[in-house]
């Protein structure tokens, strides 16, 4: 059975937004590529989606490191819930509609972790029962606004873990309590 894990950069204040944060250290990078490459396959909200969808294409300005990652990325299979999308890219499914079943379906038949990807995803997710693991990489950065890693009341948790990333980003991992 997989397990479901929904984890994301974020504010202290707990913003998620990914172009007010700062950008990653190498080694917060490395961890990120290690991440990915690890992974059974990744459950996207339509706006996370379509912002990694970025990696779909290589660019000639790209270090190794974002070849890297890019390759990871593409590697690994993805299940999109949209409504409005029409089609996604290479390696990936399009959820229109009964996600809860459709999710359960991927815990059951794989193997691995299964990262999800988008707070009202996770939220939705939440709901159902299904996210067995919360990740918050906590950065030094106070936002103030935006979009909160938690988009609806926060689900009782137990913390199980705490790992420091690099210098600046420790990350908290939690269950469901």
């Amino acid at each position: 059975m997989a397990k479901l894990v929904f984890g994301m950069n974020q504010s202290l204040d707990g913003y998620v937004d990914h172009m007010e944060l700062p950008a990653p250290s190498p080694a917060l990078f490395r961890h990120w590529i290690e991440h990915v490459r690890d992974l059974t396959g990744s459950v996207y909200g339509r706006r996370m989606y379509e912002a990694m969808h970025y990696w779909d294409e290589d660019r000639p300005e790209w270090s190794p490191e974002r070849q890297e990652f890019a390759a990871a990325w593409r590697r690994q299979p993805k299940w999109v819930v949209s409504r409005s999308l029409k089609s996604v890219g290479p390696n990936a499914t399009l959820i229109e509609d009964d996600l809860e079943t459709v999710v359960r379906g991927l815990k059951a038949e794989l193997t691995g972790e299964i990262s999800v990807s988008g707070p009202e995803l996770a939220q939705s997710l939440t709901e159902f029962g299904l996210i067995d693991e919360y990740r918050l990489y906590f950065h030094p950065v106070v936002l103030g606004r935006g979009k909160p890693f938690f988009a609806g009341p926060r689900p009782p948790l137990r913390l199980v873990a705490s790992d420091r990333i690099d210098e600046d980003v420790i990350r908290l991992t939690y269950v469901p309590a």
